[in-house]
């Protein structure tokens, strides 16, 4: 299972023209391959007077589903380089439609590759990209009394703190690293005078800082 992986920060458009021809990049996270090809049916819609929409996308943090079409173009010159670029850069969950209105210039197959994978590059760099890390849910379980400066502490050390449920105790669910799971226990331990339960979950991603 990959430790870490990269998606786009949010949908969007950017527009390079190469030789008077417009390549226009939407990308859009796509958490299913239902979702990403919505997402193209949309901008095909949208675009219908176009020469051109070729598309590709990857899903699954491993990778698993990678799909890429020429929509017309040349075998190999569009869809291909598009997803070359996605997966050199690590992406995944990821859109990426190229709509080309065509200049009258032609381009040949080197400037055809060269646009298409260049036309999604430059829009990964525009629009930014995120890293996912993989960590363990954990649920903290503590008395009434110690929950609000067990949560102020949780945040102050930097530990996401994703969902509070009040009952008879209060249980506090973050994500933690596995490496970082035997100090976690010892910290919690040291806080609370060992009164907190602990318990390990199952995997999930989460957003670190948002990256170019």
């Amino acid at each position: 299972m990959q430790d870490e992986y990269r998606t786009v920060a949010r949908a969007g458009v950017h527009e390079t023209e190469v030789n008077r021809s417009r390549f226009l990049c939407a990308l859009a996270p796509a958490a299913t391959e239902q979702e990403a090809q919505d997402f193209i049916a949309r901008i095909r819609k949208e675009h219908a007077d176009a020469t051109h929409n070729c598309y590709a996308y990857v899903i699954g943090a491993d990778a698993a589903i990678q799909k890429a079409s020429d929509d017309g173009e040349p075998g190999g010159t569009a869809g291909v380089p598009m997803l070359q670029m996605l997966l050199r850069r690590d992406m995944r969950y990821v859109v990426a439609v190229v709509t080309r209105y065509f200049g009258g210039v032609k381009l040949g197959a080197g400037g055809l590759i060269r646009a298409y994978g260049g036309a999604v590059g430059e829009a990964l760099d525009a629009l930014g990209t995120l890293t996912r890390r993989r960590f363990r849910l954990a649920t903290v379980t503590v008395d009434h009394q110690r929950a609000g400066k067990v949560q102020n502490d949780l945040r102050a050390t930097g530990r996401e703190v994703r969902d509070v449920r009040y009952g008879e105790a209060v249980a506090i669910e973050i994500g933690l690293p596995d490496a970082d799971v035997a100090a976690f226990r010892a910290w919690l331990a040291d806080v609370t005078a060992g009164t907190a339960g602990f318990e390990l979950g199952g995997e999930a991603y989460g957003d670190t800082d948002p990256g170019r």
